[in-house]
């Protein structure tokens, strides 16, 4: 029998039939469906069930949404976000301080994931005036960076996965502690970061809170976030080890090293405890955090991670 229009017609109706008892029965939401849900500050808003277009408004953001496997629905992320190696080829919206508004409307995103320390205000309050919504985050240490994580996760329908990355943070977690039960010295840090000038971290940064998790005292310890220091000032610190991070890592290395081997009567330079690190594994705040607190309790603590690769 031939086919005509009318059978196609039919075919098609009762497939489309098949496909939305299919979707009513395995729970799932209608592309569009909305959501009442309040951010990690405490703004109430309305957002998309199932997120399809999301653009990341800081590195951070972006590193969690790939950490969740839902790198797929990314939009467009900001400058700088360089991890992993697949978000740099993913359209740029200007940097996190500086986002060019027209860019992430062009993208038509159906939610913006903004983080309050570095977002203008005034440019989330005109993305939610043009009907994008805005979910803002402000994680301050490494608990408050795993509720972010799952608050992410819930919001984008990734839930189980964030769950998972942050059951894997705390074992990690747990095993550092372990290893650093009854450690009776803590070594003296200075975390300097970049070259020129020399800046430190105070006792209100992700900095500070490795340090200490990792079993050492960290000599920027104060008020202030970011303080400067001098060079006699670092020196007169007498520091045990010196941790240094810079975007040039291989470039400028043996140069910082060298300079501060020229006084070879701080214990840093006369026990050979220099290190140069990645800054990223360090302030920025997603799961690589933990890779900063295993890096930090090896370099001061050697003898406690024997074996441990």
């Amino acid at each position: 029998m031939p086919v005509t229009e009318t059978h196609i017609r039919q075919m098609a109706h009762a497939a489309g039939i098949a496909i939305l008892t299919l979707f009513l029965w395995s729970g799932a939401a209608w592309p569009g469906d909305q959501k009442k849900v309040k951010d990690p500050l405490g703004r109430q808003m309305t957002a998309p069930v199932n997120p399809q277009r999301i653009v990341a408004l800081a590195p951070s953001i972006t590193e969690i949404v790939f950490a969740l496997g839902y790198e797929e629905r990314l939009a467009g992320v900001t400058m700088f976000s360089d991890f992993p190696e697949a978000a740099r080829a993913l359209p740029k919206v200007g940097s996190y301080v500086h986002l060019d508004l027209e860019k992430i409307v062009s993208l038509d995103p159906d939610l913006c994931i903004a983080v309050k320390d570095g977002n203008p205000k005034h440019v989330v309050d005109r993305l939610e005036s043009f009907g994008i919504p805005v979910f803002a985050v402000d994680p301050k240490d490494l608990e408050s960076v795993m509720d972010t994580i799952l608050a992410i996760g819930g919001l984008i329908n990734a839930g189980k996965q964030a769950e998972r990355v942050v059951r894997d943070m705390r074992a990690r977690i747990e095993f550092v502690e372990g290893a650093l039960a009854g450690i009776d010295h803590r070594p003296r840090v200075f975390f300097q970061i970049g070259i020129d000038p020399i800046v430190s971290a105070g006792s209100q940064t992700f900095i500070n809170e490795l340090i200490v998790r990792a079993g050492g005292d960290n000599l920027a310890a104060g008020g202030v976030p970011y303080p400067r220091f001098s060079r006699e000032q670092v020196l007169n610190l007498r520091p045990d080890v010196m941790i240094i991070t810079s975007m040039a890592r291989d470039a400028i290395f043996e140069k910082v090293k060298a300079y501060w081997s020229q006084w070879p009567g701080m214990p840093a330079v006369q026990y050979g405890r220099i290190h140069l690190q990645e800054s990223n594994i360090y302030d920025r705040p997603t799961p690589r955090l933990i890779q900063g607190l295993e890096t930090l309790s090896k370099i001061l603590h050697p003898q406690r991670f024997q074996g441990v690769p």
